[in-house]
């Protein structure tokens, strides 16, 4: 493209793709920064959303759940904790701070937060365009270098609009987990997809009452699934399936939490793989396939109560997997095999949720032939500075950030909210840094 083309069209600093919490809280970290007195060069940005409004894991807001991380880990308390952005000053708005206070507890229910996220993201409405999902990215050449890309977003309409940028951030979240062979259907859920499955099978007037599930994961998720299910529908029998002989406690004691504070990012970086791998091993415990105690007993709890009662609606198939599932014409007939004697049951269910977690998708793909000029370790996973920013060769000088994705090179608190607002600080840092010698390079 010509340079003088580059330089008649508009630019944003930073184009988000994703407005999910971390982006939301890039956006409130460049709202701050771009309203200091003397900000010198503020920072204009753009974010391009897939859905047609804010939300978080709306399938999973059920009415009792409760965060697993404290409201101080917000969107920018670590960061700036004078913020009228932070989960307190929500609380204010909402006149809540002092019943919330009396409730003695570091963590909201998850619904509240889920509102706090959407109090935050209503105040970036012209910043935001919702209902643009990101389909292509396209390098602008100037005087020999990739100076700048072109993001075009598809709508819903089937319309395409298209931005240009000088920085991409990726803030597109984890994509939902499925054995192999497992296809979704009425029938077959992922757990994202839990409350409106369950307000559609309600409404149905053409299905019967369900009288079986089947939930299958070890997790917080599938332990909470579990719970949901066998309170909404007090007359279906609701059978836990997973590998591990019972639900493990998540660890959350004091010193194991360090692994989620901001230093242990610097520590992990600049670790060897072999260290990585041993603190990963370490402190799974923390955050994969384990559950609140509180939940755990609560859920054992039910268990003996109805084994004393003789109405055993909830069961718990452990040391087991699925390995079959065939769709009937009313329901799903599950075949379980017991990991320890190879004995097989079949469940005849109305539903089968999965519960099996999410994993990453590679953030880069959108990049097309561009792609060849990011830098990748030996598994073929972005290569990444500590700023978040993606190595490129010299010819990109357009800036490539990670929000996510990022757990092989920062540790395991990449894809949670626990560094969310340091993170997205660091990245505006960073991107700062580079805005006034672009501005003379290009604008």
């Amino acid at each position: 493209m010509p340079e003088e083309l580059a330089e008649q069209t508009d630019v944003y600093d930073v184009v988000g793709i994703g407005f999910g919490p971390a982006n939301l809280a890039l956006a409130i970290a460049v709202a701050e920064h771009n309203a200091q007195a003397g900000t010198q060069h503020p920072v204009r940005s753009l974010f391009l959303e897939r859905q047609p409004r804010f939300g978080w894991h709306r399938g999973m807001l059920i009415d009792d759940a409760t965060m697993q991380v404290s409201f101080l880990k917000d969107l920018v308390t670590l960061r700036n904790p004078t913020s009228d952005f932070s989960f307190l000053s929500y609380l204010h708005s909402a006149d809540r701070l002092v019943d919330f206070i009396n409730q003695k507890s570091l963590f909201p229910l998850r619904i509240e937060f889920h509102d706090y996220l959407e109090w935050a993201a209503a105040r970036f409405a012209d910043e935001v365009r919702y209902g643009h999902d990101v389909v292509e990215v396209t390098p602008v050449t100037v005087a020999g270098t990739v100076e700048l890309l072109d993001v075009t977003a598809r709508r819903a309409d089937g319309t395409t609009t298209t931005v240009r940028a000088r920085n991409l951030v990726f803030g597109t979240g984890l994509t939902p987990h499925l054995p192999d062979g497992v296809t979704l259907s009425e029938r077959v859920w992922h757990n994202r997809d839990l409350l409106d499955r369950v307000e559609l099978l309600q409404r149905s007037t053409t299905c019967p009452p369900p009288v079986r599930f089947a939930v299958v994961g070890a997790g917080q998720s599938a332990a909470e699934v579990t719970k949901y299910l066998h309170d909404t529908f007090p007359h279906a029998e609701v059978c836990g399936v997973f590998s591990r002989y019972g639900y493990s406690p998540s660890d959350d004691s004091p010193f194991a939490n360090r692994v989620f504070d901001p230093a242990a990012v610097d520590h992990f970086y600049g670790a060897s793989p072999e260290v990585k791998q041993l603190i990963m091993d370490y402190h799974a415990n923390t955050n994969y396939s384990v559950v609140d105690t509180d939940l755990i007993e609560e859920l054992y709890r039910r268990v003996y109560q109805e084994k004393v009662l003789g109405t055993r609606r909830l069961r718990l198939l452990n040391v087991s997997r699925v390995v079959e599932t065939v769709e009937t014409g009313d329901g799903v007939r599950a075949t379980i095999e017991s990991l320890t004697t190879h004995e097989k049951t079949v469940l005849d269910c109305d539903v089968v949720v999965y519960a099996t977690g999410y994993r990453p998708a590679d953030p880069l793909r959108l990049l097309g032939d561009l792609s060849v000029l990011c830098h990748r370790d030996e598994a073929g996973r972005p290569d990444l500075a500590r700023d978040y920013r993606v190595h490129t060769d010299s010819e990109l000088r357009a800036g490539l950030y990670l929000q996510g994705s990022t757990e092989h090179s920062h540790g395991i608190s990449s894809s949670l909210l626990s560094t969310t607002a340091v993170r997205a600080g660091q990245i505006l840092d960073s991107i700062r840094t580079q805005i006034p010698a672009q501005l003379v390079s290009v604008r």
